[in-house]
């Protein structure tokens, strides 16, 4: 399904217990994103600032006190699993430790197979298996193998196989690169602009600047569960205009503005 992914005057806020009279913690307060296919757009902020509470709200996991989700013309919201297999199959995530997120006893074949089966994907599941696991460039003798066989960039590749299995227009990746060391940050980075390339969009979510001005055309800071700022990313790195966008820049210290990924093997 094609059209913009959007969240528009997003509000969120935990249910306090145990406290009488108490108003509930506000973790979002009037956020709104919009993300369109074949853009690259970054969620950064320090820890604590909302942003997986949005990602969570993004993928309909969470519903907002105030605001919608919406995809195209129609609005997203939690709900049975069959009422919302049209906005999985769309809208894809990549978890942090997506490695982690592999059944070990499952072989790669079972891990990409799974979610065509519950989002009842049409066409031939092994074939459609097999292109997501071409398109990130590993072998087809890997679809025999588990987890605990493959090499961490391998399972990480993986990861990123079962979530273009269902052939989604989004993607949205939560510190997908976190735990890599650099050359294996490189490798999966130029994996997801490549995709980018190709027509998806992608929601960056990340702590790190560096990261950001090497993935994002559009970058949106987060602080307090507030945006507090949102521009190109160069410009943002530029002339940060929020306390909070400076400090993000200050702590990218010796930050190159944006160049071209290394390939590295995995």
């Amino acid at each position: 399904m094609t059209g913009t992914l959007a969240a528009e005057g997003i509000s969120f806020a935990y249910p306090t217990r145990g406290f009488r009279n108490k108003q509930p913690a506000e973790t979002l307060r009037h956020v709104s994103l919009r993300i369109s296919p074949g853009t690259s757009t970054a969620l950064v902020g320090s820890s604590g600032s909302g942003k997986s509470t949005l990602v969570r709200i993004l993928l309909a996991m969470a519903k907002p006190s105030t605001g919608t989700v919406s995809l195209g013309a129609r609005d997203v919201a939690p709900g049975p699993v069959r009422t919302l297999r049209w906005y999985r199959r769309a809208v894809q995530y990549i978890p942090q430790n997506p490695a982690g997120s592999l059944d070990p006893r499952m072989t790669v074949s079972q891990l990409l197979m799974e979610p065509l089966r519950q989002l009842r994907v049409e066409g031939n599941h092994r074939d459609l298996a097999a292109q997501a696991l071409e398109r990130v460039e590993l072998p087809a003798r890997a679809m025999h193998r588990r987890p605990g066989e493959l090499s961490g960039g391998q399972n990480q590749r993986v990861a990123i196989a079962r979530a273009l299995a269902v052939k989604p227009t989004y993607l949205l990746a939560d510190e997908p690169v976190s735990g890599l060391d650099l050359p294996l940050r490189d490798a999966v980075l130029e994996l997801l602009d490549g995709l980018v390339h190709e027509g998806l969009g992608l929601l960056l979510v990340t702590h790190d600047l560096t990261t950001a001005a090497r993935m994002c055309g559009t970058t949106a800071v987060l602080s307090g569960g507030s945006t507090v700022e949102q521009a190109p990313t160069g410009q943002l790195l530029e002339s940060p205009a929020s306390p909070a966008a400076v400090a993000l820049v200050q702590a990218s210290r010796g930050l190159q503005l944006p160049a071209p990924l290394q390939a590295v093997a995995l």
